[in-house]
């Protein structure tokens, strides 16, 4: 596999440096509109690009020092279901806001009682005249205090089988009836909430593709979710890598420890592997195609990952680990010169390693958890049954308690 870049020649670099000679300092506004927030998205939205066109955008980009809008529920998400699914009149209301950041998205999926088994969610859509009446609660809704617009999961028909009886709809965050209360986790950090839904009404219109067939786009969202969230960085795809920790290693001298020596090098192959197998789900996903159980397959690995890294982090940081505000550069400059403390001027700041080991635990949570990965896998990729067999349950059951015996 050739994985080197396009030379200078490349038509996408032409056309990209000209858009930009003529918008110096683009609005994320105009990124939009121009389709280079998501070039890989149909025309008006994106440019179709290739793979290679998309690649080579983002390294032009990158040089000129050009930022794209932040907005990753709606840009990674939210934004290729209404793309899959919208009504022309859907796409023409949210996408240039959406891609220009100027609406931020959340994600009203989990409840307490259906984080993994999704399909078993309470929360009722009950239809009324040309609106449809909305009564449950979510949780886990990340940024749900600082979104414009959610898209929300409920039921719609409680007599048929659970997956079937599913809708998803646009729900505005200043809707009548919706309250959100915030949920601080042991990073001291305030991403998730808790959303309430009294009573709120939401238009017929914000209901998105066919009543009962939200299930069908809920996989969409969410197999986009697991390719967002297994992007480089250890932390959800976001963050430091296990290169950038290697460099830190590198300026700090190496360590001796022999055990370390051999974790950081397992952890920068597996780190590696990852990087390739990204590759190929990314370019799947900018072909067109809908992402596939690949992305499981990546994300399972790639959450045990990220919680090494940050495990690494923590051991060479030493002593210094218990401080928020210290990270690896510091334990290794200890142990180098026999105490005193030393900042690194690396790309990330030492308390990003302290805070990620604090949220690393999350990471085989959230997004599926990592034994939801692996159903997915052994049934998709692998052809494993749904379930076991009740009576091979039970013999296997029989013949385990036989030979502990």
């Amino acid at each position: 596999m050739d994985l080197a870049l396009p030379g200078e020649d490349h038509p996408a670099r032409a056309e990209f440096r000209a858009w930009l000679a003529a918008h110096a300092d683009p609005t994320p506004r105009q990124l939009a509109v121009a389709g280079y927030v998501a070039p890989h998205w149909p025309r008006p939205w994106g440019l179709d690009a290739d793979p290679i066109a998309q690649l080579v955008i983002d390294d032009e980009m990158r040089r000129a020092g050009v930022r794209r809008p932040s907005n990753q529920i709606g840009i990674g998400w939210a934004g290729p279901t209404l793309v899959h699914a919208g009504t022309e009149a859907q796409k023409q209301r949210y996408l240039v806001p959406l891609l220009a950041g100027e609406e931020i998205w959340c994600q009203l999926f989990s409840e307490p009682g259906a984080g993994s088994d999704l399909a078993g969610l309470s929360t009722r859509a009950v239809r009324d005249g040309d609106e449809w009446v909305v009564t449950g609660q979510k949780v886990w809704t990340s940024f749900a205090h600082v979104a414009s617009l959610g898209i929300l999961l409920a039921r719609t028909d409680p007599d048929v089988e659970k997956h079937r009886g599913i809708s998803y709809f646009v729900c505005p965050m200043d809707a009548p009836g919706v309250s959100v209360r915030p949920i601080v986790d042991m990073t001291a950090d305030h991403a998730f909430n808790e959303v309430f839904l009294d009573d709120v009404r939401l238009p017929a219109d914000n209901l998105v593709g066919e009543v009962n067939g939200g299930w069908a786009l809920a996989k969409v969202t969410l197999g986009n979710e697991r390719v967002s969230l297994s992007g480089e960085g250890a932390l959800w795809g976001q963050g430091p890598t296990i290169g950038d920790l290697v460099d830190v290693v590198r300026r700090g001298g190496g360590t001796r420890h022999a055990p370390l020596r051999q974790q950081l090098a397992r952890v920068w192959v597996e780190g590696e592997v990852l990087r390739l197998i990204r590759l190929r789900t990314v370019s799947a996903a900018l072909s067109g195609r809908a992402p596939g159980p690949e992305a499981s397959v990546r994300k399972a690995l790639a959450d045990d990952h990220g919680q090494r890294v940050m495990a690494l982090a923590k051991q060479l940081s030493g002593a210094y680990g218990m401080l928020a505000d210290s990270g690896p550069a510091e334990g290794l400059a200890h142990a180098r010169a026999g105490g005193g403390r030393a900042r690194d001027d690396a790309v990330w700041p030492a308390s990003v390693w302290a805070k990620g080991y604090l949220f690393s635990p999350a990471l085989t949570i959230g997004g599926g958890t990592a034994e939801v990965q692996r159903n997915i896998i052994a049934e998709r990729v692998l052809g494993l049954p749904h379930d076991l067999d009740a009576e091979a349950g039970r013999t296997w059951a029989q013949a385990r308690g036989a030979l502990q015996r």
